[in-house]
């Protein structure tokens, strides 16, 4: 289960229901309108901040979710008892998975509390299979009657669909017997006072910045889940996690002297390693003012440097181009990369599902085999595809490991933690020797091609005049193919761990930037 999103764009009068599970959920929004907040992001900060735990419960309450071993065996006994109805009832196959959570957010603006959200729900979703025919159901309704409905309704559906020779569960073999300690939750929940404070003192930081004129709001939240999964082959395990985010959106300058925007955000397992709010709004803060007097380049040929936080999303198009559903339909430009070398000498990449209180780490897979820490990228050569049980036999290749879901899709090859490994040149090293060049800070737009690599987005930043940034910039594009863009790329030594997805800052030699004509 995600994180709550420390980002909601909706403002609604306060309002009380009950959930599907009979649980109250408690909205209350400030009056107005909404406010653009800054876009979600998945980060991990490991800096000094004091923000206490509380002692967790061992008994489970209307938005709380335990994560006791009473609790997990009671969830594993429900599933287990599922997944044998449906075998009872016809099923060659069955697996289901269950995810509960809870979550609290709020959100302030000019020093005023302007939204607050509590929810508290869990859902099943049952997978059953048929010869090579296989349906998904899900369903928040845990009796008895609900649950054998859902049998049905499962089974009718997998009668009905096409053929697929490619679908099954692990074999016995495969499967993860034991699960290894990834440190993926905090032992206590963090209340409305502790996250309205985190809000306050970010907001506060950021509009402090000489020059900043306006805020679009701060967010702070926390979110804890617990994920069981019980498969017909033996497979039985659960495990929780726990999230705490932040976020802050400020404006600077004027409509005289013209307006920027800058956003940061925050997010970690436990509420300890999480960067100091001051830190984080300083940065939001100073951001905006840095972009005031930004003009448009001209067009050319140029060095492009990408900052850490524009840097990660190219290794989100490569891990994209590298996923066994996209290598299986022929969709990826790096189809018949495998083996070859994709990056310069001396770049790897690198991926571990089990590093200690990572964002995106997981101790299996949703198939439920186990998850280990792989090099991606070895100096420069592609080692791997991402594979899940069905596109590995599409491939003929062993599974990877890597099978997401959520209760109401199928299992899907996604990554966890991934990082592009640092090089030996700080970021001022690296663009020391730069005569006439582009420093990213943002891009905006969807413009790549997953086929063909073809790359073209906004983007602003800071231009580079003999080695050193010098006027703000926007308006501009910068275009590449994402192949040659690879093949060219340095990395900088400045990787920080914040988002799941990191990268450091690189450098990437002859890209087109366009802008107005000279």
């Amino acid at each position: 289960m995600a994180p709550p999103d420390p980002c909601s764009r909706v403002f609604h009068f306060s309002s009380t229901v009950k959930n599907k599970r009979g649980c109250i959920e408690n909205k209350w929004n400030g009056p107005g309108k909404g406010h653009a907040c800054p876009s979600q992001s998945r980060p991990c900060a490991r800096a000094n901040n004091a923000i206490p735990e509380k002692d967790s419960r061992t008994e489970p309450e209307c938005g709380q979710v335990s994560d006791s071993k009473a609790t997990q065996e009671q969830a594993l006994g429900l599933l287990d008892d599922l997944v044998h109805r449906a075998v009872r009832a016809g099923a060659d196959a069955a697996d289901a998975v269950l995810i509960d959570g809870t979550s609290l957010s709020l959100a302030v603006r000019k020093g005023a509390l302007e939204k607050l959200e509590q929810a508290e729900g869990g859902d099943i979703g049952l997978r059953v299979l048929v010869g090579t025919r296989q349906a998904l159901v899900s369903s928040a309704d845990r009796s008895g009657p609900a649950l054998s409905e859902l049998v049905d309704r499962a089974l009718a559906m997998a009668r009905a669909v096409p053929e697929d020779p490619l679908i099954g569960l692990a074999e016995p073999g495969q499967i993860a017997r034991s699960l290894p300690d990834i440190d993926g939750a905090a032992s206590g929940d963090v209340d409305q006072e502790t996250l309205r404070a985190l809000a306050l003192d970010l907001e506060n930081a950021a509009r402090s910045v000489e020059g900043v004129t306006n805020s679009e709001g701060a967010e702070a939240s926390f979110s804890r889940s617990m994920v069981s999964l019980v498969a017909s082959n033996g497979f039985a395990q659960a495990y929780p996690m726990t999230r705490i985010g932040m976020g802050v959106a400020v404006i600077a300058g004027d409509s005289t002297t013209g307006m920027e925007f800058d956003y940061a955000t925050r997010s970690t397992v436990h509420p300890e390693d999480l960067v100091a709010p001051a830190d984080l709004g300083r940065e939001a803060g100073e951001g905006a003012v840095r972009k005031l007097g930004a003009r448009r380049m001209t067009t050319g040929e140029r060095t492009v440097v990408f900052d850490p936080r524009t840097a990660r999303s190219l290794l989100g198009h490569f891990l994209s181009a590298i996923n066994g559903s996209s290598i299986v339909r022929g969709t990826s430009f790096l189809k018949d990369a495998l083996g070859t070398a994709v990056f310069g000498s001396g770049v790897s990449i690198v991926e571990d599902p089990l590093r200690r209180r990572g964002l995106l780490s997981r101790p299996c897979d949703a198939e439920g085999l186990p998850t280990r820490s792989r090099t991606l990228v070895e100096n420069g050569v592609l080692t791997t595809w991402l594979l899940d049980l069905r596109s590995a036999r599409a491939l003929g290749m062993e599974p990877t490991g890597h099978a997401s879901r959520s209760t109401g899709s199928a299992p899907h090859p996604a990554p966890s933690n991934v990082w592009l490994a640092p090089g030996p040149l700080s970021p001022e090293e690296l663009i020391a020797d730069i005569r006439d060049g582009l420093y990213v800070t943002s891009l905006a737009g969807q413009g790549v091609n997953s086929l063909t690599g073809d790359y073209s987005r906004g983007a602003s930043g800071f231009r580079i005049e003999n080695g050193v940034l010098t006027t703000p910039v926007h308006e501009i594009t910068v275009a590449g193919n994402l192949r040659d863009m690879f093949a060219a790329l340095t990395p900088a030594s400045d990787l920080a761990f914040h988002y799941g997805t990191d990268a450091p800052t690189v450098r990437i030699e002859r890209m087109m930037v366009a802008g107005e004509q000279a």
